[in-house]
């Protein structure tokens, strides 16, 4: 076996990686750029060696500085992680040149399948089912828009290098085609150095489910289940699960099979996984079609791991050093279900825009492993610090299994209230939101969920009765715990504090009378038992109201504090009844009135403007560009106005709610 490896990524598979190469008892060699200098996997590894500037073209995508990485320690392979160099042939012909073994598939088998034009054309010769499309050159905007009408709307104009969401446009009419099809060749040019454009057809109703191989180089191949992908927004993963609620074993097989029959037929060894779209609306179960195959390991690979009870990165290592796969498709049983839930720094109340800074509180909840229940959350990054705009916003992947779906789904709800992290918008709510949906629950999900189910945007889940009275219950027994606890800093004794008993909760604007007994507390004349395990200062409470179980994110700023649970955050503020009698007469601060402006959603760079001083514009209408994390962000006009002040210039680099335009 390999006595060193090294791991030419960052985050959180850079950790993962590392993991598993430590149980196998091989050592390990970290990469990094200035800005991950003191990342997790950089403390991980037995040895690190610096490649270069914090943008991943000057450190991360630089494959002569890993090969000389790899001779300078003495590194006898390369795991490549997702992303990065994982997916280019020239990197693995580099490391065969230096005599590095790659542990992935063979360059010819990624050269095969990196192109989607082509791989689509193998698939069909290999008998795999394929979505209706042009592979073929588009030389313009009007070539795309005959192509477009010639295989009927909707269509989706797709990057052939694509891949992880960018790159990708879906147009429904004539009209979007000539707004997308530049945005998507640029997308391609800049995320992956090819501008081609490809065009099929959208299936509607669609499901993305995913089929994981592995394959040595002995020519076994097998299939490992099928992982549903359909959580999905902008084309980006949200939540996965395995196996898939729609999916029979029919179905199962079918896929299973097609799959290997791609990858045998491009001599393909190591992980990979072959991409569907499946129409939900398809009770045939023949509606499948392929999409790409993504010949390394993929992000969501966690929930495979644990209804096989495989070590996926440990089989691919295995296989690059030549080992055979010591088991067979007969051997590969499923056993109950994994959901993950990928947590990002991104705001969900400010339709997911990407969240920069330093991570002032990082605490994941505590990874448990029984036969009943698993919590493992993969991370890559640490309290302290810094979420950059120079990678992706994916802080760590919260990984759950139970027996049973609903069993593993309550626990992401459980878990997701127990995740603390400070300092930058997170979609935690929003990951608690969707598993609470009903629909979600019912298994009844498609790729058009999120923008079916949120079609005005994330605004928390929906309040619950009985959630909403523990929330108060709490908050009043905080309160007086934090009072009992300031009087006996201060060397006094007694009660805490005037009426210390009865307090005025005010939730989001909603006042609510509490009083607190021994074990119980009486909320707007209800009486419920109450028992509370607080710490004062701690930012995780448990408490246990009316028999149900809460865990409560805790945030205090200026005299209120924000309690999240159950994916609603709530503006509480807690006072003795004269004091809340006193909340009257206080002068309500309005907002001022930002209408004339057009400010920078996030922090990112200033691409394109599209408007001058002068110019007259109409809602909708775009007006400036802003590029975050390598996606494109259109800004448009919200009403009809004058432009009379350019703030900013195209190529500056913009704060958060920084003025791009002036309106009269």
């Amino acid at each position: 076996m390999f006595t060193k490896i090294l791991i030419a990524n960052r985050g959180e598979i850079a950790c993962r990686v590392i993991r598993t190469a430590k149980k196998m008892g091989i050592k390990t060699v970290a990469v990094y750029s200035d800005a991950d200098a003191l990342a997790p996997h950089v403390r991980l590894a037995d040895e690190a060696v610096r490649l270069g500037p914090p943008p991943a073209s000057e450190s991360y995508l630089l494959a002569d500085a890993i090969v000389a990485a790899c001779k300078a320690t003495g590194a006898q392979a390369v795991h490549p992680g997702y992303g990065f160099l994982s997916e280019r042939e020239s990197f693995a012909k580099l490391l065969a040149e230096n005599d590095i073994a790659f542990i992935g598939p063979p360059a010819n088998a990624i050269a095969a399948m990196g192109d989607k034009i082509e791989s689509k054309k193998l698939a069909k010769a290999a008998g795999v089912n394929v979505v209706p499309g042009f592979l073929g050159e588009i030389d313009s905007t009007d070539h795309a828009v005959e192509i477009a009408g010639g295989i009927g709307y909707p269509v989706m104009m797709k990057a052939s290098a694509g891949g992880g969401g960018k790159g990708m446009r879906l147009a429904w009419n004539e009209q979007d085609v000539r707004d997308g099809f530049e945005a998507t060749k640029r997308e391609g040019l800049a995320s992956f150095g090819d501008d081609r454009v490809f065009i099929e057809k959208f299936i509607e109703s669609p499901r993305h489910i995913e089929i994981q191989l592995l394959g040595d180089q002995h020519g076994t191949i097998v299939y490992l289940g099928e992982r549903e992908c359909s959580i999905q927004r902008r084309h980006q993963k949200v939540v996965e699960e395995a196996p898939s609620p729609f999916v029979t074993p029919e179905m199962r097989k079918a896929m299973g099979e097609q799959a290997v029959a791609l990858a045998a037929a491009v001599g393909y060894y190591s992980a990979g996984t072959v991409e569907l779209i499946v129409s939900g609306a398809d009770t045939t179960g023949q509606g499948f079609y392929f999409l790409e195959m993504n010949t390394r390991l993929q992000v969501e690979h966690p929930v495979t791991e644990e209804i096989t009870g495989l070590d996926l990165v440990e089989q691919m290592i295995r296989v690059a050093y030549g080992e055979k796969l010591p088991f067979g498709q007969d051997d590969v049983k499923l056993n109950g279900w994994a959901m993950e839930s990928r947590v990002y720094a991104e705001d969900p109340y400010r339709n997911f825009l990407p969240s920069t800074g330093r991570l002032t509180r990082y605490a994941p909840p505590p990874e448990s492993r029984t036969s009943e229940a698993v919590v493992r959350v993969d991370t890559g990054v640490f309290e302290g610090g810094e979420v950059s705009m120079f990678y992706d916003p994916m802080i760590a992947k919260l990984v759950t299994w139970a027996p049973t779906r609903e069993a593993a789904i309550d626990l992401q709800i459980a878990a997701i209230d127990r995740y603390e992290i400070a300092g930058v918008g997170t979609n935690l709510d929003f990951l608690s939101a969707l598993s609470q949906h009903a629909r979600f629950r019912s298994g009844n999900i498609t790729t058009g969920f999120i923008a079916e189910e949120y079609p005005d945007g994330f605004h928390g889940a929906p309040e619950k009765p009985a959630t909403l009275q523990a929330v108060a219950a709490a908050a009043a027994a905080i309160a007086r715990a934090d009072a009992v606890r300031a009087l006996h800093v201060d060397g006094q004794l007694g009660k805490p504090l005037e009426a210390s008993d009865r307090w005025i909760v005010r939730i989001d604007g909603e006042e609510h009378d509490v009083t607190l007994e021994a074990d119980a507390a009486t909320i707007d004349g209800a009486s419920v038992s109450l028992s509370l395990g607080y710490r004062p200062g701690a930012a995780i409470v448990e408490a246990e109201v009316a028999g149900e179980t809460y865990f409560l994110r805790i945030a205090r700023k200026r005299g209120f504090m924000t309690v999240t649970t159950g994916g609603r955050a709530r503006k509480v503020q807690v006072t003795p009844p004269r004091v809340a009698a006193l909340r009257h007469h206080m002068i309500e601060k309005i907002a001022p009135d930002m209408s004339r402006f057009l400010v920078s959603p996030m922090p990112g760079l200033l691409t394109r403007l599209m408007v001058q001083p002068g110019d007259k514009v109409e809602a909708g209408q775009p007006l400036a560009t802003v590029e975050a994390m390598k996606m494109e962000n259109m800004l448009r006009a919200e009403k009809s106005a004058t432009v009379s002040k350019v703030a900013a210039d195209v190529g500056e680099s913009l704060a958060i709610d920084q003025v791009i335009l002036e309106f009269e």
